[in-house]
């Protein structure tokens, strides 16, 4: 499998406090590779420092092959890599479609505006909001609002995606048909990297997991070594969780 994205001792410090340390890892072409680890493990700040929002203080990161560690975002999104945000932000007050092409128009040069609102418009039907093309944005629920922020990521045509907690504040239906847009996405031939805490998401569409506590690698495996790890068991799951896990295998 060809690496697309190599992090080669990667750290970022703020200060005082090492937020990433010495982080070495791979994600090969067309995984679905699963992010996780407690509150404040790092995992926002990698995303960061790999695309570009903030500068890595020490390390290498890789892009198919070439050093992409002091570019800057756009420069990043137009080499293949898009991202999503925890917190979701659209402009407030353009509408679901106007908010994809944008998205579609900052990431590749040379695209017409139409070509773009065409473009978008294809987007929101594969998130299910097409029928919500011209709304607002600030009138989407936020269910709503998490897909449009995963068509806007499409939108820029990525071959290296960051999904970060897009499930966070769904009910159970809504993760459920979030989960089959992923897998989707990854059938189109995309590399996602999923920040994520809800486990039944990571045991689901993961192939492979790499766990981060306090800025360092805590373990790198298939879910079910992740779920067996005791390092892993004691920094992110709990006993209770493993006692669970255990029950029902």
């Amino acid at each position: 499998m060809a690496e697309v994205l190599v992090l080669e001792g990667v750290s970022r410090r703020f200060g005082g406090v090492q937020a990433l340390q010495d982080l070495s890892f791979s994600v090969g072409s067309g995984e679905i590779l699963g992010l996780i680890g407690p509150n404040g493990a790092g995992k926002t700040t990698l995303v960061n420092v790999v695309t570009g929002v903030r500068s890595a203080t020490a390390g290498r990161v890789l892009f198919e092959g070439r050093n992409i560690t002091a570019l800057q975002p756009y420069q990043t999104a137009r080499a293949g890599i898009a991202r999503t945000f925890q917190i979701v932000q659209p402009f407030p007050d353009l509408t679901a479609l106007d908010n994809v092409a944008a998205a579609a128009l900052f990431s590749q040069q040379g695209m017409r505006p139409s070509q773009a609102r065409e473009f978008a418009a294809s987007q929101l039907e594969f998130v299910g909001l097409g029928q919500h093309a011209d709304k607002p944005a600030h009138t989407l629920t936020l269910a709503m609002r998490k897909r449009l922020e995963l068509a806007k990521a499409v939108a820029m045509r990525p071959k290296l995606l960051f999904l970060d907690e897009v499930n966070a504040g769904l009910n159970l239906s809504e993760v459920d048909h979030a989960m089959v847009l992923i897998r989707e996405i990854a059938r189109r031939g995309v590399t996602i990297v999923l920040i994520e805490h809800l486990m039944k998401v990571v045991l689901t569409v993961c192939g492979r997991v790499v766990v981060l506590q306090n800025g360092a690698l805590v373990a790198d495996g298939t879910p079910k070594d992740i779920v067996n790890d005791p390092r892993v068991v004691e920094a992110y799951l709990g006993k209770k969780y493993a006692q669970m896990s255990a029950v029902s295998r």
